[in-house]
């Protein structure tokens, strides 16, 4: 970062949808309870993210084959939804700005015939 006004020329957002990294407050809701993808990866086999490690992945919390680093080569976060859903479009539009009250429908059984 500099002492610019404008702290950033530039940044790339990488979103890795579906890559959990333990369950939201709520995920007993959406049937969601124990939710962690990313860390039952770790946990069940051998990973090596050499870039996602050196951008500090492993810095937003303890995942095995992934320790933290001093110096992280990039901003990271972790980040939970404000809006009333959890499918991938409400998390798009989130990070737009836009905090929907009411969720999308959703149709794990298919879509309905009419």
């Amino acid at each position: 970062m500099t002492n610019d006004k404008r702290a950033f020329e530039r940044i790339t957002l990488i979103v890795l949808d579906s890559l959990g990294m333990g369950e939201m407050p709520d995920a007993a809701a959406w049937g969601d309870a124990g939710a962690d993808t990313l860390g039952h990866i770790c946990e069940s086999r051998e990973v090596r993210l050499p870039n996602l490690r050196s951008w500090g992945l492993g810095n937003i919390r303890t995942l095995a084959d992934v320790p933290p680093v001093a110096e992280p080569r990039a901003a990271f976060g972790r980040c939970a939804l404000r809006s009333n859903g959890k499918d991938t479009t409400t998390g798009h539009w989130e990070m737009a700005g836009i905090i929907l009250e009411r969720a999308f429908p959703t149709y794990p059984e298919g879509f309905p015939t009419e």
